[in-house]
């Protein structure tokens, strides 16, 4: 793709780019997605042949679910300095109790996806199981938490 050819086609898939980044992540941070989109794009233009709008539109939402997914806020839990009231800090401190009864593969199977973060891939590759078996995991130990969180809040 030429340099005029790839202008023509920024200038004519750019209003619904913005569009696009501004439902997923605002105005401010939408700009700036299309911008990066299109730098993308530049480095591939010898590759290129026009339409790109499908690839453009790809590359955007992609770009917007990483901006997103890395502004999901995630917190140690373990020594966490957060400024929090004691009814906060109580609720965590025994979801944290609870999360300690659980079986040790539960534990970090737990710990790797609700507490760091990670995706199904990664904690699957760290504990050696299958996808669809940290699935199951995850599923018996939150209702195994759910289950004891509502012993527990019975008994109070």
């Amino acid at each position: 793709m030429t340099i005029e050819e790839y202008q023509q086609e920024v200038e004519r898939i750019r209003p619904g780019l913005c569009r696009t980044a501004i439902r997923y992540l605002g105005e401010a941070d939408g700009e700036d997605a299309v911008e990066v989109t299109l730098v993308r794009l530049w480095q591939m233009a010898d590759d290129l042949r026009a339409p790109i709008n499908a690839l453009a539109q790809t590359l955007l939402r992609n770009h917007c679910i990483d901006v997103l997914r890395r502004r999901h806020i995630t917190v140690a839990l373990d020594g966490h300095d957060m400024a929090v009231d004691d009814e906060q800090d109580q609720r965590v401190e025994t979801m944290m109790g609870l999360i300690k009864q659980l079986p040790p593969m539960q534990q970090t199977v737990l710990q790797l996806r609700h507490i760091n973060g990670m995706e199904m891939a990664q904690v699957a590759e760290i504990t050696g199981m299958n996808e669809p078996a940290v699935r199951k995991c995850l599923s018996r130990a939150r209702q195994a938490l759910r289950t004891m969180m509502l012993r527990k809040m019975k008994e109070a």
